[in-house]
């Protein structure tokens, strides 16, 4: 079994030194981290829903939609992560949290402001800086807070975030947009974040400073980059898992940027009718249907995923790399079904199949990176895979849909319509590749668990 060494040893953790804190403050402060990666994913995905009124009012390419959804928001979001893990592994992690909720909301509010495809894109890149600040230190606080046997379950209620600010994004957006306009969208769901930045700089606490035994000179002496890189380096497992994560996302937010595109170029009358039908606009039904069907089961999914990863990974570690495994695959033919529906309402049928599945992944991935690393890394190997699965997943995976859409419109004659549907089909055969990466995780999955 490999197991990572330095000397002098690293210092202990919260969780080696401090008894965990009761089940209500735990609770509370899983609820609330999770509230925060809500608003989190809900900030960053409700661009998606606005992208045809922005497309419209701005005169914009598909390309430059899959650069303000994708790659404007993921260059600082990416590049700023691994610092700020950096100083997580020493710091006060509910300040930095409360920071990058402040910020990246700030500029949410302020996308609403922008008048130019330029400027919203240095918005975007605003948000992306914020966002920075959020999931390695709040995953690094999850794994010092609850006990080690719950740790995917608890990894999943945070990453609960995720679908929950997806549909939020969807059906908020929407209805606001339908309501007072697109730029209105983002000052409602940018403002809340301001009340949760100040709940968690009061109320979450930092088990550090409950170490008494732990001085300022043994925090300052957690692991350097070198050493947590050459930790990382002989884990084939958690680069297995990095590397299905990013396909993952890549696959994800890429189809999640022009969902709602595509139901408005191949529905357009059957979406004006039956939101017609509800007293509703186009946009309002389309954010609220797609919240209610797949976004429902997303939410199910992840917590579905955790909750499985800890009961049979408590036998089989193997378990934390077998489940995504076959969520990705087995959500395959469901998403092609979808895609390929000539009725607006069997698409959206067939899209809560591969809204559970495809949601299997998130507790049992993230969970397990915090027992692959000594504890003092946690938040640095989040970081690192956090880099490199929105660097080529947010960044690039709705700029290259995009970009294969205009090609198929302008190379291959077909409309708008047609052409992201076939670039939305072709998306969903990534889902091989995947599955694949995370099932070859599982060889090294029980020798290379350390914490």
């Amino acid at each position: 079994m490999t197991v990572y060494a330095r000397e002098p040893a690293a210092p202990p953790l919260a969780s080696e030194t401090v008894a965990l804190p009761g089940r209500a403050y735990r609770s509370y402060a899983l609820g609330l981290l999770m509230f925060i990666y809500v608003l989190n994913i809900l900030d960053r995905q409700v661009v998606s829903i606005l992208a045809e009124p922005i497309k419209q009012d701005l005169g914009l390419a598909d390309w430059q939609l899959g650069m303000m959804t994708g790659l404007a928001f993921a260059v600082l979001y990416t590049f700023l992560g691994i610092p700020i893990a950096r100083y997580a592994e020493r710091g006060d992690r509910p300040v930095i949290i409360a920071t990058a909720v402040a910020v990246w909301s700030g500029f949410t509010a302020l996308s609403g402001l922008t008048q130019t495809f330029l400027q919203l894109v240095l918005a975007r890149i605003g948000v992306g800086i914020g966002e920075a600040g959020c999931t390695p230190p709040a995953l690094s606080l999850i794994a010092d807070t609850v006990p080690k046997e719950k740790r995917a379950t608890a990894v999943s209620v945070y990453m609960l975030g995720a679908p929950i600010g997806a549909v939020m994004g969807l059906a908020i957006g929407g209805l606001a947009a339908d309501a007072f306009g697109w730029r209105a969208a983002f000052f409602v769901v940018g403002a809340p974040g301001l009340l949760f930045a100040l709940l968690a700089l009061t109320t979450l606490r930092e088990p550090r400073r409950a170490m008494a035994r732990r001085t300022a000179a043994q925090i300052a002496d957690a692991p350097s980059f070198r050493d947590a890189l050459k930790e990382l380096s002989g884990k084939r497992a958690y680069w297995m898992v990095l590397w299905g994560v990013t396909l993952k996302s890549f696959m994800s937010y890429g189809a999640l940027a022009f969902t709602g595109s595509f139901f408005f170029r191949n529905f357009p009358t059957q979406l004006a009718e039956l939101s017609a039908q509800f007293g509703l606009k186009s946009a309002g039904f389309l954010g609220l249907a797609l919240g209610l069907t797949s976004g429902v089961m997303a939410m199910i999914g992840t917590l579905l995923g955790g909750r499985l990863a800890d009961r049979f990974g408590a036998k089989d570690a193997r378990a934390y790399a077998v489940i995504p495994a076959i969520g990705a695959i087995a959500g395959l033919p469901f998403s092609l079904a979808a895609l390929n529906s000539g009725s607006v309402l069997t698409a959206f049928a067939f899209l809560c199949i591969p809204g559970l599945l495809n949601a299997l992944w998130l507790g049992p991935a993230y969970g397990v990176v915090q027992s692959l690393v000594q504890p003092n890394t946690r938040a640095t190997a989040t970081a690192i895979m956090l880099f490199v699965a929105n660097l080529v997943g947010l960044g690039l995976g709705p700029l290259f849909l995009g970009i294969v859409s205009d090609l198929l419109s302008s190379q291959a004659g077909l409309s708008e319509a047609v052409a992201i549907k076939w670039a939305m089909i072709g998306f969903t055969f990534l889902a091989l590749p995947c599955a694949f990466l995370f099932w070859t995780a599982r060889k090294t999955m029980r020798e290379e668990i350390v914490s």
